[in-house]
């Protein structure tokens, strides 16, 4: 079969390379997917960079790619919860990725079913996404009745984020441009700040939680509008001594994101609220909540470019630097 192989790690270049590889085995818990479409990340670029060998070391040559969307071509022995032919996507567990080739196999625990509105490419479009949210709100603790603030919630993360934390009965609030005002109000915002006209660090108070999906300068302002107590879980902050914890990392690496954290940790501390750093794993059954709840409110995520699966180098390059107004998708449909 065809795979995008890495490697090497390179900080200057994140090309992967076609090549011929043997069609993989699956043992008694995995799937063999026949994959029709994989989303393309920025993670899949950092991966290729080296910027998360302490988090994940992959041994090279790998098959790259996390996001996956296929057929059910073949089952172990223990998969009792999928028939051959059932349309499945997931976010690949973190030690066996490989998103990018004909063929993956896949541990069924990782796997859902597809919302069968949902095209292969749009729901390629979901998993990595989707399960973010679900596990910030989960390390959140968040709870029905609550506020959340959802920074720069008319991105593709907030078009995900924002109809899952309102299923989960919290009151939402984001900012972004107003062009984007009604698209988002209709997902379900109880309201909506216009980032150009209004500061949000001046005129909201007493948020119980915060996604921060922006960073920078902008992970204190949000601390600042919280609760005492209070829980912002970052996207783009820099992983501390809990993330390095949660995620069962070595004592040595433990310390190191200590050191790297310290900064945020500080600043949490000053405005008594607690600081997150999230690193999306797999996980079949939130993913299969999420499907099931796109499928009653008919959510559609915004595909930006489609490319064929011998383009991948371009379609890497595309999520590394264009701009763009939805996902970047890798079609393996002839």
């Amino acid at each position: 079969m065809k795979a995008a192989l890495l490697t090497k790690y390179d900080k200057q270049s994140i090309d992967v390379t076609i090549t011929e590889v043997e069609k993989p085995r699956i043992t008694d818990q995995q799937v063999l997917v026949k994959v029709t479409a994989a989303g393309v990340n920025p993670l899949d670029n950092m991966i290729s960079r080296g910027e998360v060998k302490l988090i994940t070391p992959y041994k090279l040559p790998l098959i790259a790619g996390n996001e996956v969307v296929g057929r059910v071509e073949a089952m172990g022995s223990q998969v009792d919860q999928f028939k051959l032919g059932d349309r499945v996507f997931a976010r690949l567990p973190l030690d066996s990725i490989g998103a990018f080739a004909e063929y993956v196999a896949v541990d069924a625990a990782a796997l859902a079913l597809v919302p069968d509105y949902l095209s292969d490419t749009e729901a390629a479009a979901v998993p990595l996404t989707a399960l973010t949210i679900m596990q910030a709100l989960e390390l959140m603790k968040a709870q029905a009745g609550k506020t959340i603030f959802i920074s720069g919630g008319t991105g593709g993360v907030g078009a995900m984020a924002i109809p899952i934390a309102k299923a989960k009965g919290l009151t939402v609030i984001t900012n972004g441009d107003v062009t984007n005002k009604e698209r988002v109000l209709a997902l379900g915002v109880d309201r909506f700040i216009d980032y150009k006209t209004e500061d949000y660090s001046k005129t909201l108070s007493g948020v119980d939680y915060v996604l921060d999906t922006l960073g920078g300068a902008e992970t204190e302002k949000q601390m600042s509008i919280m609760k005492k107590g209070g829980q912002l879980v970052s996207l783009r902050g820099m992983p501390n001594s809990s993330f390095a914890k949660r995620m069962n990392l070595p004592l040595w690496k433990q310390w190191l994101f200590a050191l790297a954290g310290r900064s945020f940790d500080k600043k949490a501390e000053k405005y008594g609220v607690n600081y997150h750093f999230i690193f999306v794993e797999s996980n079949g059954q939130q993913l299969q909540e999420v499907a099931n709840l796109f499928r009653q409110l008919k959510i559609k995520p915004s595909i930006d470019t489609v490319f064929p699966f011998s383009q991948v180098n371009q379609a890497l390059d595309k999520v590394a630097n264009g701009r763009s107004r939805g996902k970047t998708v890798l079609s393996f449909e002839k």
